[in-house]
């Protein structure tokens, strides 16, 4: 499994935690290893963020509260 696709999971799964207390620790050890200076965006980050700018600049955006909607839906389904 490439880098690229090992940020990515865990990015996915950073994004379903609560715990205020196990993501400050995460945010510990990340600023422990993180290098000083200018950060790098890989091709695949760089396309993401142009795809997000475009969607922002077309109005495709979605709320908080829709989205959530969307996930209990999707949930009850299951």
């Amino acid at each position: 499994m490439s880098t690229v696709e090992l940020r990515h999971i865990i990015t996915e799964h950073l994004s379903h935690i609560e715990d205020a207390s196990f993501l400050n620790a995460i945010k510990t050890i990340l600023e422990s290893k993180v290098s000083e200076g200018e950060y790098k965006l890989s091709d695949y980050q760089k396309k993401r963020v142009d795809v997000a700018r475009n969607e922002l600049k077309r109005n495709m955006t979605t709320s908080h509260n829709d989205l959530q909607i969307e996930i209990d839906q999707w949930l009850n389904t299951k």
